[in-house]
């Protein structure tokens, strides 16, 4: 037996050890991996600042005309990092121009590859390949190409810039890759540049790859066997492809690097091993010459006898014998305990000498509880079992036992388990599953079996029932702000005050977070059931101390009715919760009643959810969006200077849905930010097509949203289509509102100068509506002042509109902002816009939303209006 166990645990051991072994590897593959990823980001932003080093070297090229020293630049300070190790530029036919350093002769080579690639490709894309002549084996240098374009949009050539290996391979990380890792950057399979890029360790001057591995996926990472690598080493190698560029990185350490602490792990584990099995192999032969001489020195009978009386001893539960007493007519009347252990004894307050000889039917007078009627069952039945509570206010040292019974010949062997402990566990479970542990009250599994209940009582009395859903609105802040321990003292005022406004017989549980629910039973009149919930509001609004701190919160309260919202509890708890949502986004309506129409108006903004997660996902094989262009007019000139790009929702069923009714829903469903990215390239390509037409295109504007600005990365999505598309930046202006100004947790000034420097024109829309301020208009410096459109209809309506209109416009003027006026609809307020300075106006006077279809003809023919004479506008305003 010992050595099919150390043999068995030999074997457990090998399967764990292999198991150990996977781990490990399965370990440093995610390693390697990760690894790979942070080099492909390195390289990505690396390759990033060179084609923005070429961008500009093309710019320069193309503002002077095709003539550029570059030595020029070189000692103006441009160029000199010791990772370009050629600047150059090659016009059509081969012919270096010009070159850092100076070549000594410039051959025109119009075999040139990237040459012959950017003349074959109309793309502004940089090229990332090999230089001529440097060996594939191990690559020195890499080449960055940039086409070069002649003021016709004809190839001229292209920017060269030659980089030294060193630069992107730089990463190499000897400390987390092992002495005889290697880091490389490698051209995709696809790509004519066949770029290999390596950084080896060990110092090595020579490639480790033997042939290139094939890459399947975006990023992965696999175990490669030896033959790969020249060092014949086998290595674990993980890859991630860039996003950006066509490039690959790969990270790699040798798998016996990765695994050597699996290797040690395995070799102390055998050590154990051997130790364990020649310790149970002495400790068995030992034992079994022990046994043999305590078996020839013991009878039989002395043995049974001594391991009866050990086992029972020292066992946790009870043992007893008890002899049946019989009548003369041989019926059992009653048993006297014959033997019991000592734990038994103790479980009735006394020892082993109490209890022995002692009749059942005394033991139960004294103990109570029923003893003799199931003693008589198991020996009718021979066998009884039972779980019973041990009577109360007597000796019995245990609360909970339970008791199995079983005849042997003309007596009974009992045994008697204290399980007092897990009794008590099941009542703290059971308590746990009712009630929150927080503030004492039901919790949600007890409201959910207490409402059908009374549900049926108000049925059988032909009464009612009612329902408050209630949520503490802002106890969100409050534990970002004074933290989790603050938040729950709040919920345990909030459960208090609760308790102290209801009558007896009324319900407050707590559904979880910062919900409750209050069961009225019964129900009353919706008077009765408006001043409650009135109360309620009142009490969870009062302020609340928190230790150090002092709060004030409000609270939403939805009121659902049996039998009128619905007759079963899921229902009313639904219906509950949908008017308290309402309540919620009614600010100011502490409670609401349920009303069908509210159910409806859910189900529909579901389902509108629903079809618009469809629409952004499908956008690119079936489009649902489409941009319509609505003008602004310059009130001097009459003519179009700008366009408003205005987003719509061709839904296949509702027809035309306005962003008023689906951003919101975008915005609370994460899908604002590809809406936002949809908008953006969609007006760059737009103005492409018709710059392509050869037709005059003004700016067009775009709004941005509170929560996509909030979240940053707007100016670099725009950068990307604006070089894509080759348009200035001053084509494009950015919408935003006063509270995406302030929004929370992102750099705003970074977010507006990122835009800035794109030549992004800047605008504060619906000025009027929000929270800015003067201080924050002139901190952030924003080009354009859009007046909301409630400001324009009182221009011709009150004397007050006006003087407020008039005020806005000096002040704008004051901070060298131009002024938009929206919603311009009549010719009085044309009149009163130029009398009181507006710059520019927006509005169904002049056009509404175009499609895009129709957005031609407006820029053939850009004036929208005549100008209007000085006494024109005097009789007008």
């Amino acid at each position: 037996m010992a050595l099919l166990a150390t043999a068995a645990y030999g074997l457990v051991m090998e399967a764990q050890l292999g198991h150990d072994r996977a781990l490990a590897e399965r370990d440093a593959l995610r390693e390697v991996r990760s690894y790979a990823e942070a080099y492909e980001q390195y390289a990505t932003r690396s390759i990033a600042q060179m084609e923005q080093a070429a961008i500009q070297l093309k710019h320069a090229w193309e503002q002077a005309g095709g003539q550029l020293d570059l030595r020029a630049l070189r000692r103006d300070g441009m160029f000199i990092d010791a990772a370009f190790v050629e600047v150059a530029i090659v016009d059509a036919g081969g012919r270096t121009v010009s070159a850092i350093p100076r070549r000594a002769r410039a051959v025109p080579d119009p075999a040139d590859p990237a040459l012959r690639y950017h003349r074959q490709n109309n793309s502004s894309a940089l090229r990332i390949g090999a230089v001529p002549g440097d060996p594939a084996a191990r690559q020195r240098q890499v080449r960055m190409t940039l086409r070069l374009e002649s003021p016709d949009n004809e190839f001229a050539g292209i920017v060269s810039l030659v980089v030294a290996a060193e630069y992107l391979t730089a990463f190499h990380n000897e400390r987390v890759l092992g002495r005889h890792g290697l880091v490389a950057l490698a051209g995709l399979p696809a790509d004519p540049g066949e770029v290999r890029l390596e950084a080896p360790g060990a110092g090595r001057d020579a490639s480790l790859f033997r042939t290139a591995p094939a890459i399947a996926g975006v990023d992965g990472a696999a175990p490669l066997p030896g033959t790969g690598f020249t060092d014949g080493a086998p290595r674990l190698l993980g890859w991630h492809r860039s996003a950006v560029y066509p490039v690959v990185a790969l990270a790699g350490k040798t798998t016996a690097d990765a695994l050597a602490s699996a290797r040690e792990r395995a070799a102390a584990a055998r050590r154990v091993w051997a130790v364990i099995s020649a310790g149970m192999l002495l400790a068995s032969l030992a034992l079994a010459l022990a046994l043999r001489r305590q078996q020839a020195r013991s009878a039989a009978e002395e043995e049974v006898r001594t391991a009866y009386r050990t086992a029972t001893e020292n066992a946790k539960d009870g043992f007893y014998m008890a002899q049946a007493v019989r009548d003369t007519t041989g019926a059992v009347v009653d048993f006297i305990v014959v033997d019991c252990n000592e734990r038994g004894a103790s479980f009735y307050g006394g020892g082993r000498d109490d209890l022995i000889g002692r009749r059942i039917s005394v033991i139960e007078r004294e103990h109570g509880g029923p003893m003799l009627e199931a003693y008589h069952a198991a020996m009718q039945e021979g066998i009884y079992e039972d779980e019973r509570q041990m009577p109360a206010g007597r000796r019995m040292q245990i609360t909970w036992g339970r008791r199995r019974i079983v005849r042997v010949g003309n007596g009974l062997a009992i045994t008697l388990q204290d399980i007092s402990e897990r009794k008590a566990y099941e009542s703290e479970l059971l308590y746990l599953a009712n009630y929150d542990t927080l503030t004492g009250l039901p919790s949600r599994p007890w409201v959910t079996r207490f409402v059908p209940r009374a549900i049926e009582e108000a049925a059988q009395r032909d009464g009612t029932l009612a329902l408050l859903l209630v949520d503490l609105d802002g106890f969100k802040e409050v534990n970002e702000i004074h933290g989790h321990g603050a938040g729950d003292d709040l919920l345990k005022q909030a459960a208090l005050r609760l308790g102290g406004l209801l009558r007896p017989q009324d319900i407050v549980a707590r559904l979880g977070g910062d919900e409750f629910v209050v069961v009225i039973a019964p129900g009353g009149s919706d008077e009765e059931l408006a001043a409650i919930g009135g109360r309620v509001a009142a009490a969870l609004s009062r302020p609340y101390d928190l230790g150090s701190a002092r709060c004030t919160i409000g609270a939403s309260i939805g009121i659902s009715c049996y039998p009128r919202d619905g007759e079963d509890a899921a229902t009313l708890l639904r219906h509950g919760d949908i008017a308290m949502c309402a309540a919620k986004r009614e600010q100011g309506s502490h409670y609401r009643f349920f009303d069908p129409d509210l159910y409806v108006a859910a189900t529909a903004r579901v389902q509108l959810r629903h079809s618009l997660q469809v629409a952004v996902a499908q956008q690119a094989d079936a489009p649902q969006f489409e941009l319509y262009y609505q003008p602004r007019v310059n009130l001097a000139t009459g003519r179009l200077c700008s366009m408003e790009a205005l987003l719509r929702w061709h839904h296949p069923e509702l027809g035309m849905v306005l962003p008023a009714k689906f951003i919101p829903i975008a915005e609370e469903c994460g899908l604002i930010g590809a809406i936002g990215r949809f908008v953006i390239e969609q007006a760059c390509r737009q103005l492409a097509l018709w710059r392509g037409a050869g037709l005059a295109i003004v700016p067009v504007s775009i709004n941005v949203s509170a929560h996509q600005f909030g979240h940053g990365g707007v100016h670099a999505h725009l950068a990307m289509h604006l070089a894509r598309h080759h348009l200035s930046g001053a084509m494009l202006e950015v919408e935003i509102t006063e509270s995406a100004m302030l929004a929370e947790g992102v750099d705003v000034r970074g977010e507006l100068a990122a835009l800035r420097e794109l030549g992004v024109r800047l605008h504060v829309d619906d000025f009027g509506t929000g929270y800015s301020s003067l201080a924050q208009l002139q901190r952030l410096n924003m080009d354009v002042l859009k007046i909301d459109r409630a400001f324009t209809s009182e221009l011709t309506v009150s004397p007050e509109g006006r003087v407020l209109f008039q005020a806005i416009v000096s002040m704008a003027k004051a901070l060298d902002m131009e002024v938009v006026a929206e919603g311009v609809e009549t010719a009085g307020q044309l009149a009163a816009l130029i009398a009181l300075g507006c710059d520019e106006g927006q509005g169904y006077l002049f056009a509404a939303p175009l499609p895009v279809r129709q957005v031609g003809n407006l820029l053939a023919r850009p004036q929208l209006m005549s100008v209007l004479a000085p006494q024109e506008v005097m009789a007008l305003s």
